[in-house]
């Protein structure tokens, strides 16, 4: 099995655009626009204006502007999320931010600082996908396969070390005929741990990295199937530059 699922995890980065190329770059930044029903469900407001997300490729480590005024963004990372103004004023911050999620349900009120938190991990791994399953103590094996109506799609179990914040410990990842990612199955732990399947699909390619601009991420039924009723989050991605 060592053999298999090194493999897989190798063909999954070569079609990624390959390790090395990855290696080049330290940061990613990209336009995304998001919605879907979770932020209600937080008692949040959602709008569709774009953002501009950057992410820190082989640092934890994200900011999202604008973020509750035209001159704010967030600052993420595992040990503290802020809110600051462009010219670097503090608005707001939290130290440990996971521990503020303790004892939260699906519809546990958020306030900008569980929001901005959520946003930076969250982001931050899907705009590192897959490279981060090479991240010092990031175990990934491959498992049987899931047939999705036609296809058949392998998949990788992959273990988070606790220093990586993320969705959940445990999470699973699905690849196509041309090995790259079609869908992602994880527990939203801050949030009531939700079960959630999320889609990606219209891959695009920048300095020949490729990443989906669109994910959807919808309400995991208990027999693997996704709740097509049950939106929880969408995010659109593009303008994806790498610096």
């Amino acid at each position: 099995m060592n053999h298999q699922k090194s493999e897989l995890l190798q063909q999954v980065l070569d079609a990624h655009g390959g390790l090395d190329r990855w290696r080049q770059f330290s940061r990613v930044e990209a336009s995304i626009t998001s919605g879907g029903g979770l932020w209600g469900m937080k008692g949040m407001k959602q709008d569709s204006q774009a953002r501009q997300m950057s992410v820190w490729l082989h640092e934890q480590r994200a900011s999202l502007m604008p973020f509750g005024a035209p001159n704010q963004r967030t600052a993420y990372s595992p040990e503290r999320i802020a809110i600051e103004t462009v010219e670097g004023q503090l608005v707001a911050e939290r130290l440990n931010p996971r521990s503020s999620f303790l004892g939260h349900g699906e519809t546990t009120p958020w306030d900008p600082l569980h929001r901005a938190y959520f946003n930076g991990y969250a982001l931050w791994s899907y705009l590192t996908m897959p490279f981060l399953f090479g991240l010092p103590g990031v175990h990934a094996e491959e498992v049987e396969p899931w047939q999705e109506g036609a296809e058949r799609w392998r998949r990788l179990r992959v273990r988070f070390p606790a220093d990586v914040a993320t969705h959940c410990p445990v999470q699973e990842f699905y690849f196509g005929d041309d090995f790259l990612l079609r869908r992602h199955d994880y527990c939203v732990d801050v949030s009531g741990a939700i079960p959630a399947a999320q889609y990606v699909h219209d891959y695009v390619s920048s300095s020949g990295l490729f990443m989906p601009s669109k994910r959807r991420a919808y309400r995991r039924a208990p027999d693997g199937q996704a709740i097509a009723a049950e939106l929880l989050v969408s995010i659109d991605i593009s303008d994806v530059r790498f610096t």
